[in-house]
C-alpha cells in the first residue's frame, strides 16, 4: 500500500511538474522584434571633422532617437566608382533594410545596385538619378554660405577671399557663386579666387590649396572640402578663414569666423522612421535653413555685432522664404546677364550650375 501511494505521489508529483513547465512556456515574453538594419557608406573617415563627421553625427542620433529598433553600420574611405558597387552590394546581400550611400560619386555605382535588390531602399546623397527604391537627398547648404559670405565680404581687407575648391559639379559651382553673392551684397569689390584640388578628402592637398590662396593675398580663406587644414593654414598664417560642414571653429579656433553646417539627423531620423512604418517613397529631398538641415554655426567673437545683426537678420528672411539667394540681377563672369531683375533661377538651373558669377576669379572647367 505505501508503495501503491509512493507511486501516486510521484505521478502527481511529475504532472504538476509538467503542467508548471507548460504554464511557464505559455507566459514567456514574445521574441523581440527584429532590428531594422541601416548602413552607411562614408568617402572618408568619420574623423576628418568635416563631411563625413557631420554624416556620422547623423546616423548616431538615429541611433540614439530609435535605439534598440534599429541596427547600423558603416564602411568608410570607400572610393567613388566601380568599388563603391562592390560595398553597397554586399550590405545588400548581408540583409540590411535601407542604405545611405553619402558622396556624389556613388550615384551610378549605387543605382547599379538598387536595380539588383528591389527590396531594399536606397539613398543617395547629392545625386539626380532614382528608381523605385532609390531616392536622393541634399540640402541647400547654398543659403547658409550666402550668409557666410556676408560676414567675408565685411571682413576682408584685401578684398581677395580664397575659396579651396574639390570638384567643378554643381553643387560645388552653386555654393561658391552664392558665397560671392553674399560677399558683394555688402561689398561690391570683393572677389573669390578658386583653386581646384579635385579631391573631396586629402588633407595634404587641401592645405596645399590654401597656401597657395594666401601666398595671392587672399586675407579670407573659404572651402568645399571635407577636413580644417585650409582653416589650419590660414590660422597659421595670421588669418580668417570660413568652415565648412561642420562648427570647424571648434576645432581651430575664432580665426573660423564661421561655418555653413549640416545636420543629417534631421533628415535620417525621418526617413529611417519613414521606412520602418512602411510610408517610405522614392523621392528627391532638397531642403534648407527652414528644416534645420542646413545652418550657419555661431560666429565667431570676431564677428562684429552690426554684421552679426545683418546675418541673423538675412537668415530669416532666407528661411521664411521671403528672400531667394539667386534672385536676379545676376551676371556671369562676362557680363551677360543670366537672370533678370524680379526673376529668380528655379531649382533646375539651379541643381546644373556650370557657370561662375561675377567676382568669381577662375574657371568651372
Amino acid at each position: 500500500m505505501k508503495r501503491k501511494l509512493a507511486v501516486a505521489f510521484a505521478l502527481a508529483a511529475s504532472f504538476a511538474m509538467l503542467f508548471a513547465a507548460c504554464a511557464k512556456k505559455a507566459e514567456a515574453p514574445a521574441a523581440t522584434a527584429k532590428a531594422f538594419k541601416v548602413a552607411f557608406i562614408y568617402i572618408g573617415p568619420p574623423g576628418d571633422l568635416g563631411w563625413t563627421f557631420e554624416h556620422d553625427r547623423g546616423r548616431k542620433a538615429a541611433v540614439e532617437y530609435f535605439g534598440d529598433k534599429i541596427e547600423t553600420a558603416y564602411m568608410e574611405n570607400v572610393p567613388e566608382g566601380p568599388d563603391a558597387a562592390r560595398v553597397i552590394r554586399q550590405y545588400a546581400q548581408e540583409g540590411y533594410d535601407m542604405i545611405f550611400a553619402t558622396s556624389f560619386g556613388y550615384m551610378d555605382p549605387m543605382l547599379e545596385v538598387a536595380k539588383e535588390f528591389p527590396n531594399v531602399k536606397f539613398e543617395h546623397c547629392s545625386g539626380y538619378k532614382t528608381n523605385p527604391n532609390m531616392a536622393t537627398y541634399f540640402g541647400r547648404i547654398e543659403e547658409a554660405r550666402y550668409l557666410s559670405g556676408i560676414i567675408a565680404g565685411k571682413m576682408t581687407k584685401t578684398n581677395k577671399i580664397g575659396y579651396a575648391a574639390a570638384f567643378p559639379i554643381p553643387e560645388v559651382v552653386r555654393g561658391i557663386n552664392a558665397f560671392i553673392l553674399g560677399a558683394r551684397s555688402v561689398n561690391p569689390k570683393a572677389e573669390v579666387r578658386v583653386v581646384w584640388t579635385n579631391t573631396w578628402y586629402d588633407p595634404v592637398k587641401e592645405r596645399e590649396a590654401a597656401v597657395a590662396l594666401l601666398d595671392a593675398g587672399c586675407d579670407i580663406i573659404a572651402q568645399h572640402q571635407d577636413t580644417v587644414e585650409p582653416q589650419k593654414a590660414a590660422q597659421e598664417r595670421g588669418k580668417l578663414s570660413i568652415g565648412y560642414d561642420s562648427d570647424m571653429g571648434k576645432f581651430v579656433g575664432d580665426t573660423v569666423l564661421a561655418s555653413p553646417m549640416w545636420n543629417w539627423g534631421v533628415y535620417y531620423k525621418d526617413t529611417i522612421e519613414k521606412a520602418m512604418k512602411g510610408e517610405w517613397k522614392s523621392h528627391q529631398y532638397w531642403e534648407g535653413l527652414a528644416s534645420g538641415v542646413v545652418a550657419l554655426s555661431d560666429m565667431s567673437p570676431r564677428v562684429p555685432e552690426d554684421v552679426r545683426k545683418l546675418v541673423l537678420e538675412t537668415k530669416d528672411k532666407i528661411a521664411s522664404g521671403q528672400m531667394k539667394i539667386f534672385a536676379g540681377p545676376i551676371k556671369d563672369q562676362s557680363g551677360a546677364l543670366v537672370v533678370k531683375e524680379g526673376e529668380s533661377l528655379p531649382d533646375d538651373k539651379q541643381l546644373s550650375m556650370d557657370w561662375f558669377v561675377q567676382g568669381v576669379v577662375g574657371k568651372v572647367k
